[in-house]
């Protein structure tokens, strides 16, 4: 058996390109394979924008992502107010679907809300380099600001993901909570700074890339002064393949917290459903790259 590590970051050049959106597009990933259940709950879905990002740093380039948009969704109405997006990372191998495959569906149920949350599944130019990744959410939320007004972020990451959430989570004023699921402890420094932003930490017990004591960590390192929450499942692996709705729902239920978006009755009951199946999880997660940088599922 494998030793667990504490840290998915590598300090090497890169050495291949990075990721093209038309290879996600061709491999169907911009739904969760079924949307029986959102369509039949929902008056209406939302819409989803395939969009490649520029990022203006010392390698340029630009970085592929999916922009989940409420349907009725307005730039004029976020004038003179506040407006928060989501933005969900991946890990050490990049991709656009999260553990398990949950950013998929739970892009579309947040966008589909009545009061609906805009949602980026954010790829990176070069995976597991945090200098590089927290250039792309920078300038994935400049781009979100920009185009759509949205001024305020809530942002979801998944092992490496927790290093470029945690560094902006710390030091930029527009982010207002931050998630992460099963952590690396390295770069992620920022976190200690977070408070009094809310903070939820997932870990499954039985991870054997990055034991869950690295959650437990960042928990205390947040410390006192905030809502924290740390939730452990117990014998579950890095991808929480094993409770991946109940991760999903509380993902879902912390963002919209966080952007002042109460959800009830028959949302609620939404939130809940599954557009995933299990076995879709892995296949997907495999086909949107969640798998190449070191991430097992086992």
């Amino acid at each position: 058996m494998a030793t667990p590590k504490t840290s998915l970051s590598t300090s090497r050049p890169p050495s291949t390109p990075p990721a093209s959106l038309s290879a996600y597009e061709n491999k169907g990933l911009s739904h969760p394979p079924n949307l029986d259940p959102l369509t039949n709950a929902q008056k209406q879905t939302c819409r989803v924008k395939p969009v490649t990002i520029k990022v203006n740093d010392d390698l340029y380039g630009a970085v592929p992502a999916f922009l989940h948009i409420p349907q009725n969704y307005r730039r004029e109405q976020t004038e003179g107010r506040e407006k928060t997006a989501a933005i969900l990372l991946s890990g050490a191998g990049g991709g656009v679907v999260g553990p398990s495959s949950i950013y998929l569906s739970m892009a579309d149920k947040l966008a589909s809300l009545n009061k609906g949350i805009p949602v980026m599944r954010l790829d990176y130019r070069y995976p597991a380099r945090n200098k590089y990744c927290v250039a792309d959410v920078q300038a994935a939320m400049k781009y979100l600001e920009t185009g759509y007004g949205l001024s305020k972020f809530v942002l979801v990451g998944w092992s490496f993901g927790g290093a470029p959430v945690y560094t902006l989570g710390g030091s930029e004023e527009r982010v207002i909570g931050c998630a992460t699921v099963a952590s690396q402890t390295a770069e992620t420094e920022g976190i200690g700074r977070l408070a009094p932003k809310p903070v939820l930490l997932m870990h499954g017990t039985g991870d054997r890339t990055l034991r869950y004591s690295r959650s437990q960590r960042l928990y205390d390192e947040y410390g006192t002064k905030g809502e924290r929450e740390l939730k452990l499942f117990d014998g579950d692996d890095h991808a929480l393949t094993r409770n991946a709705r109940e991760a999903e729902t509380r993902l879902c239920e912390f963002v919209s917290k966080c952007a002042g978006v109460e959800i009830g009755g028959a949302e609620k009951e939404m939130m809940g459903q599954e557009l995933i199946g299990d076995g879709d999880r892995v296949r997907l997660m495999k086909e949107g790259g969640a798998l190449n940088g070191g991430e097992r599922v086992e």
